[in-house]
């Protein structure tokens, strides 16, 4: 079946509410098939509708449409893909330019006074054993209660994007004596270390309170991490973020992710399938009413098994976000902004003919859904809003019969065909033994011959 819901935690993320996401995860593992595991979504190796372009909807201009459209918190995906490259780039830096950043070697962040009463959101630094990497000798932070997950090779990720927008020659963000201004904290900021401006940017748009990309963490946590980026730029200044980030997507958005994609049917589609299975139930009672009260023959009563039948059969699927209808062919229905995407002409596609020929459904909207969505995997833009976009307001003004009845496209990812499959005939187990055992007894009811 599908993998079960991990509801997001009130409140800013800690160390606790990741590790209750952990918690919850580790008892749904075998739930998410290796072929649909994080790290197959995020190299981009699943199909749709579980590939990286359905997590992120489209590269490179990549609006992150789950995560946005959906969960609304696109930014964490936008800062761990982030200090992935950022990593891989600090430590290629010279030997010389990293001594300027040494790691972050604090027992504890002293931090600067703060109203905040949750305690519980305040998280401390322990030393860990040291660990080379990039060829430097850093010291690893360790949080005592989450399981860290090893990251996925992301060599191959396409980092064109990412690392366009972080070349240091190009940004001219605010200074760090404004952030600390901001957070009351002064110290003096050390301007000479390498990417010290890209780490600024970095903090006015996912650190600073208010900031456009904002991330969900505690006052603390949040004084904690600015604290460290005063004196370095070091990645290990940023692994108390980077890891409450990791868990929350790798333990709550993805395993919600799979299963979102799961199901092939809009919402108007999947009420409407549960109605009409609701319906179904409701007749075979009635008649199965009306023929026990009449005259007529018990074996009459047999007629009530197909109604039973198709209602629950119907309404377990429906349950579970599936449209039976349109499983048969393997297909889900569009979702609201991808259905105004067939607009969009192909006249930016610089491939051959030949290739041009051969693109698939899915292809040509994610091709539409690149020029057409404001929100993109930049590191640095804007919020991740999607309220101005043109669809919006189009898809409020179609009809209910419209967004019922939508185009659907072909699933293409195996994994999620089977597990669809696997739902499907679930629902049709269920449905022939409540029938069966429904029909029995309307059956053995006797005749009551009133009409």
């Amino acid at each position: 079946g599908r993998p079960a819901f991990v509801a997001r935690a009130p409140g800013p993320m800690t160390v606790s509410s990741c590790q209750a996401y952990v918690e919850r995860t580790s008892k749904h593992k075998k739930c998410i098939p290796p072929d649909l595991s994080f790290e197959n979504v995020i190299q981009n190796k699943a199909m749709p509708p579980c590939s990286r372009q359905d997590f992120m909807v489209a590269i490179p201009a990549a609006a992150l449409e789950y995560l946005v459209y959906v969960s609304h918190d696109a930014e964490n995906l936008q800062f761990w893909l982030w200090y992935e490259d950022y990593s891989r780039r600090f430590f290629a830096a010279s030997k010389s330019e990293q001594a300027l950043s040494p790691p972050w070697y604090k027992a504890e962040v002293p931090r600067p006074h703060s109203n905040d009463s949750n305690q519980s959101g305040a998280t401390v630094f322990e030393r860990g054993n040291p660990v080379t990497t990039g060829g430097v000798a850093i010291q690893e932070f360790r949080f005592d209660h989450i399981h860290r997950p090893s990251s996925p090779n992301l060599s191959h990720l396409d980092t064109q994007s990412l690392a366009s927008t972080t070349s240091t020659t190009l940004y001219h963000a605010e200074s760090v004596e404004d952030t600390d201004m901001q957070m009351g904290i002064k110290c003096k900021s050390f301007t000479i270390q390498p990417f010290r401006s890209e780490i600024n940017r970095v903090i006015s748009h996912y650190l600073n309170p208010g900031s456009s990309r904002e991330l969900n963490l505690s006052s603390k946590d949040r004084a904690a991490v600015l604290h460290a980026l005063q004196y370095t730029t070091h990645p290990s200044a940023l692994t108390l973020v980077k890891d409450i980030i990791e868990t929350s997507l790798r333990c709550q958005s993805h395993p919600n992710f799979i299963r979102w994609a799961i199901c092939n049917g809009n919402k108007p589609r999947v009420l409407f399938v549960r109605n009409s299975g609701i319906a179904h139930i409701v007749a075979a009672v009635i008649l199965g009413l009306l023929l026990i009260l009449s005259r007529a023959s018990r074996w009459w009563r047999f007629f009530v098994f197909p109604l039973f039948f198709v209602g629950f059969d119907i309404g377990v699927a429906a349950y579970k976000g599936l449209c039976v209808i349109i499983h048969t062919n393997h297909r889900r229905a569009l979702r609201p902004w991808e259905q105004f995407s067939e607009d969009v002409s192909l006249t930016s596609f610089d491939g051959s003919p030949e290739e041009e020929a051969n693109l698939s459904t899915d292809d040509v909207f994610s091709m539409a859904s690149r020029s057409r969505n404001g929100v993109s995997l930049n590191t640095f833009g804007t919020s991740n809003s999607y309220s101005h976009e043109l669809w919006v307001e189009r898809y409020k003004q179609k009809y209910l019969f419209q967004k019922i009845f939508t185009k659907s496209i072909w699933v293409q990812e195996q994994a999620v065909r089977l597990l669809q499959d696997k739902i499907v005939k679930q629902s049709h187990a269920w449905a022939l033994i409540i029938s069966a055992l429904l029909t029995a007894l309307v059956v053995a009811l006797p005749r009551a011959s009133i009409i």
